[in-house]
């Protein structure tokens, strides 16, 4: 009896385990880079399988595709991109690989920064506008490079578009970007957007603390030290929602090197503004912040992650841990702790 009972048991678990890996991977999704496959694995759970086409500490401004970037898509159910011209590859791979699925920008929804290129260093602010209850304020371009329509999202190398990309370092657009892959993986698997719903909701709380955590923090910081230098302006999203003065030698695209002028006039403003901290950042070359430091006396605070998450070993493997370790870097620069 022990035998048969320890049989059936058994049979019924592997019955169990047989439904259970089938509903495991409901979904199969392709993210374009780490930030989106981070936020797409906390509303996924193991109900979707997520590959990543850049990687880690990868930079999605001048990726090269493979081959099996294309198979990836091929076989996906959805693909999830930043848009906003974020991947210049991506027209061309979705082409190449012949996919099916859909293909659903993440960012659609949040209200967009102009991309004002002038002399590559700049901040935001401007007129303000309201959206689902946040109050915004928003520069106008006084010089925008390519004027393309940022619902598109797939446009070659080259081209930085009308609009700042980097919408991630902003927690409130993060939120959007989690609803819309909720939608998306609703609309593909519907038996399981109960599943994807709830995992959503719970991400956005935690995003919620986040925010405050974020916040509270940046108070610490007294407001006549919170101008800081990074490689790339990446972090226009993180200046307009959190009052710091972000200064960058080149602009929001990693693509174009910034030409000497772009550097001396940087030193200048470095200079007049009172810089309190510089950073490396973990997808570009140091050399040339290395080379600002040295010129303006500032000793280089650490690494920022910007486009980019850091390996599962390191700091920011996460979203939530890259928005907090960037936070506390910044912060122990300026003040010294």
């Amino acid at each position: 009896m022990f035998r048969t009972l320890r049989i059936a048991t058994c049979t019924s678990l592997l019955v169990l385990g047989g439904l259970t890996g089938a509903s495991a991977a409901e979904l199969k999704a392709v993210a374009s880079f780490s930030i989106i496959a981070d936020l797409a694995k906390n509303v996924g759970g193991d109900r979707v399988e997520i590959s990543t086409l850049v990687g880690p500490d990868g930079d999605a401004h001048v990726y090269e595709p493979r081959p099996a970037d294309a198979a990836s898509l091929e076989g996906a159910n959805v693909v999830l991109v930043n848009g906003l011209q974020f991947e210049g590859f991506m027209s061309r791979l979705i082409e190449t690989s012949g996919t099916k699925a859909s293909i659903v920008e993440v960012s659609k929804g949040i209200e967009p920064l102009k991309n004002e290129e002038e002399g590559h260093e700049h901040h935001h602010g401007g007129e303000e506008k309201e959206e689902a209850g946040h109050n915004h304020d928003h520069e106008k371009a006084k010089h925008a490079k390519g004027s393309h329509d940022h619902d598109d999202g797939h446009e070659g190398h080259h081209h930085h578009g009308e609009f700042d990309p980097h919408a991630w370092q902003s927690i409130h657009n993060a939120e959007i970007y989690v609803k819309n892959i909720a939608d998306a993986f609703c609309e593909a698997d519907k038996a399981g957007c109960a599943t994807y719903t709830a995992n959503a909701e719970a991400y956005l709380n935690q995003l919620a603390d986040l925010e405050t955590e974020v916040k509270s923090t940046i108070d610490t910081i007294p407001a006549d030290k919170r101008t800081i230098i990074t490689s790339h302006d990446a972090f226009g999203y993180f200046e307009h929602e959190y009052g710091l003065k972000f200064l960058a030698p080149e602009g929001v695209s990693t693509e174009a090197d910034a030409s000497a002028a772009d550097v001396a006039k940087l030193v200048d403003q470095v200079k007049e503004d009172k810089a309190s901290a510089i950073f490396v950042e973990n997808i570009t070359n140091p050399r040339l912040v290395e080379q600002i430091a040295t010129e303006t006396g500032l000793k280089v605070g650490g690494t920022l992650y910007s486009d980019a998450l850091s390996g599962p070993d390191g700091p920011a493997s996460t979203y939530i841990d890259m928005f907090k370790y960037n936070v506390e870097t910044m912060k122990s620069a300026i003040l010294g702790s």
